[in-house]
């Protein structure tokens, strides 16, 4: 199986070949992103797939937040492109969660921390994500707002 930064590479070499400058750019911001990240800290080392998911995660976050505030600025063909890069860089993260997912990862932890009010929302919070980092994709808003919904609901 292949890692997600031999993907990028593979498909950074296709995209040069078939002379496609959208994908090339966005797969060298991306790339350069994910070597900027493993030289980062007090020593280099060669990033884990998770921890090129997260750099990854990262750039798509930060192009959606770019996209709103172009659009807020009126400068909606910027605001289109970063959407366009942050719509590219996702099909390499894994798929996002369904809202039923999501509700039984919050029911799951709650159910094993033994939650049962606001105040075990931090231990919810940590179990919750711990157990979505390895099914999917989620949203930390979107978690925090369903874990509140539930314990509300006790």
């Amino acid at each position: 199986m292949t890692t997600t930064i031999e993907r990028l590479t593979a498909d950074l070499t296709t995209a040069m070949k078939a002379r496609d400058d959208f994908a090339k750019n966005t797969l060298r911001q991306v790339i350069g992103a994910v070597r900027t990240a493993e030289k980062s800290g007090s020593a280099a080392h060669e990033l884990s797939d998770a921890e090129v998911q997260t750099v990854l995660a990262a750039e798509v976050k930060k192009r959606r937040e770019s996209a709103q505030i172009y659009l807020d600025a009126d400068a909606p063909e910027r605001a289109e492109n970063e959407t366009a890069e942050a719509d590219f860089i996702e099909k390499y993260l894994p798929a996002s969660l369904t809202p039923a997912q999501l509700d039984a990862l919050v029911a799951d932890a709650i159910a094993s921390t033994g939650a049962s009010s606001m105040k075990d929302m931090g231990n919810v919070m940590k179990t919750a994500t711990a157990a979505a980092s390895g099914i999917g994709r989620v949203d930390g808003k979107a978690l925090s707002q369903a874990v509140r919904q539930a314990l509300a609901a006790l």
